[in-house]
């Protein structure tokens, strides 16, 4: 465990001399290829250093922060775009919150459109596998204007509230938090406390029911860890947050699912950095109509390459594709879901409680079937236990060293 610490701070410092470089070409380099050029080594670096871990918890949360999402900011940045380019102002202590951490700020948030304590507003989250870039006219959905009113009729309070706040409020994993106070611990950081004790009793449970308690376990981890993140950016620098999950467990449609609830600011991320470049491309060879479908199975694939890429740096075997396949086979399921939704424009719809039992249980049946079986097979769920039992080992030598002295 010491030894993992000392590659941490290492590979982290490592990521803050990076960044800080790049702040730097930002202010004196125009964007385009040749602040490109200059970028690309610190992208291939993104790309090696989780390779200096072998916890698969500081692994994959480093390839997940830095290799995919810090790199496809920089990328981004390069050319002038996304979030580290929106503002030309913007201090070197936010831009490395942005590009280090998996977080979206919410900038000048509007009264009129906010929400809090489950109160409706406006105006939903987008995302890149749901919906394109805001015209002059209105925003083009997949859906046309018509079906996307109608295909979605039932949204929770959550859901309606989409990530904007009031000004002095977080929201994280779908909770409202002040800025008075730092974000405190959610019920998803108790309940998966409680999970990891039920899987140390793992050899007595199910097979099948194991799978459904790592499926709630990696959520579960996902959501304490925004939650971390979210107090760092809150105690740090004051940040107002975009929340990450919109109660993914009441989604009613893959759209519903992919685009207003699980991981949105990845979404948000793809959306710039895939979504929009490929939407733009395919309207010149196809046309404005069915240029989305393309853009979005674009998403989906390159969002199965990284993950792909993530399980590498995690368990360290050739990979199998089957997390590729994953997420192909849910981009080609919602591309379906889009012309039908098109086609019927609205005529035709499930009740919510229907729609809500086939949406999750597709999710997870898939996830079963194409997206556990290689964590599974690098043993990746004992490891975590085992990592997790010492971590608390550890905390427990270094709070006895520190009362003894």
């Amino acid at each position: 465990m010491e030894g993992e610490f000392g590659s941490f701070i290492k590979v982290w410092t490592s990521v803050f001399v990076c960044i800080f470089y790049c702040y730097s070409i930002g202010k004196i380099v125009p964007k385009g290829t040749t602040r490109l050029v200059c970028a690309l080594p610190v992208v291939c670096l993104f790309f090696y250093l989780p390779l200096n871990f072998s916890s698969i918890h500081l692994g994959g949360g480093t390839s997940f922060f830095i290799s995919w999402l810090g790199s496809f900011k920089l990328l981004l940045f390069a050319f002038g775009k996304g979030p580290l380019a929106s503002d030309p102002s913007i201090s070197i202590g936010r831009f490395l919150a942005i590009a280090c951490l998996p977080i979206e700020i919410q900038e000048n948030p509007s009264p009129s459109t906010s929400h809090l304590n489950g109160q409706n507003r406006k105006n939903p989250p987008q995302n890149p596998q749901i919906e394109t870039n805001p015209s002059p006219k209105n925003t083009i959905h997949i859906l046309s204007p018509q079906a996307s009113t109608q295909a979605e009729p039932h949204l929770g309070p959550a859901q309606a509230a989409g990530p904007h706040l009031l000004p002095g409020l977080h929201s994280v994993a779908g909770n409202t938090y002040r800025t008075q106070t730092p974000p405190s611990p959610s019920p998803a950081c108790i309940a998966g406390n409680a999970l990891i004790g039920v899987l140390n009793y793992s050899q007595q449970i199910h097979p099948k029911l194991i799978l459904v308690l790592h499926c709630l376990y990696i959520y579960l981890l996902l959501e304490t860890q925004l939650i971390i993140v979210a107090a760092l950016a809150w105690g740090l620098l004051g940040l107002d947050l975009k929340q990450h999950f919109n109660e993914p467990y009441l989604s009613t449609s893959l759209q519903n699912f992919w685009g207003r609830r699980w991981n949105l600011v990845v979404t948000s991320i793809l959306r710039q950095s895939v979504y929009e470049p490929t939407l733009n491309f395919s309207t010149c060879v196809i046309g404005r109509r069915w240029a989305s479908l393309p853009a979005v199975f674009a998403s989906f694939l390159v969002s199965g390459l990284m993950h792909e890429l993530i399980y590498y740096y995690m368990g360290r075997v050739r990979p199998t594709w089957e997390v590729t396949w994953f997420f192909v086979l849910h981009g080609f399921c919602l591309m379906v879901e889009i012309i039908l939704k098109k086609a019927l424009k609205g005529s035709c719809r499930l009740p919510r409680l229907i729609s809500v039992v086939l949406t999750v249980g597709f999710v997870v049946a898939t996830c079963f079937w194409l997206f556990f079986p290689q964590f599974l097979r690098c043993k990746a769920d004992v490891r975590m236990l085992q990592e997790y039992r010492a971590f608390v080992v550890f905390l427990k030598n270094a709070v006895s060293i520190f009362s003894y002295k």
